[in-house]
């Protein structure tokens, strides 16, 4: 039986600054057939994509795409925080709706043409997503596509997904 998701998402006004209404996926993926149906859900969409390699930003990209790798039998590579690799890396600066940030990809971690299909729990304003993209790039991959498990539909961060490249998209949930 489907079950809806935003049953298993908590709003946290105010946070971390004023005027940002935090959408956490904390109870969602606390609960199995939550967590379960989401992966699932951006499984099925993703496998038709055919993709080599799994990518997602730290942290909460990390808790979508490693399932979903594991499931579909392909392998995850993380886009880091900022000084956390030891190796080689390529390098992202990106806005987000209340600051900005830095990613890195280790160098190798992405094959040149391997096809990547990219995740994370939340899109905002498109920031984090078009790092991550660059990242793919820089080390000559092939975005073939993007999944959340929510959409901020606000803060227009499809849009800007879709000024660098008309990618194959989804989002399991809309706030």
């Amino acid at each position: 039986m489907k079950i809806d998701l935003h049953d298993y998402v908590a709003t946290t006004p105010d946070f971390p600054q004023k005027g940002v209404m935090f959408r956490d996926i904390n109870p969602l993926i606390g609960n199995g057939q939550a967590y379960r149906q989401a992966i699932n859900e951006l499984v099925d969409f993703a496998k038709s994509l055919e993709p080599d390699i799994i990518a997602g930003p730290e942290a909460r990209g990390f808790v979508v795409g490693s399932p979903m790798a594991y499931q579909m039998g392909i392998g995850f590579v993380p886009a880091r925080k900022y000084g956390k690799l030891p190796r080689e890396a390529v390098s992202a600066k990106y806005g987000l709706e209340y600051g900005t940030s830095e990613l890195q990809m280790s160098v190798g971690s992405i094959k040149p043409g391997q096809r990547v299909f990219i995740v994370d729990d939340l899109l905002a304003t498109g920031g984090t997503i078009t790092a991550t993209m660059d990242l793919v790039r820089q080390l000559k991959g092939v975005v073939v596509g993007a999944g959340f498990f929510i959409e901020l539909a606000d803060l227009k961060g499809h849009q800007k997904i879709m000024e660098v490249e008309d990618l194959p998209f989804k989002a399991l949930m809309e706030y």
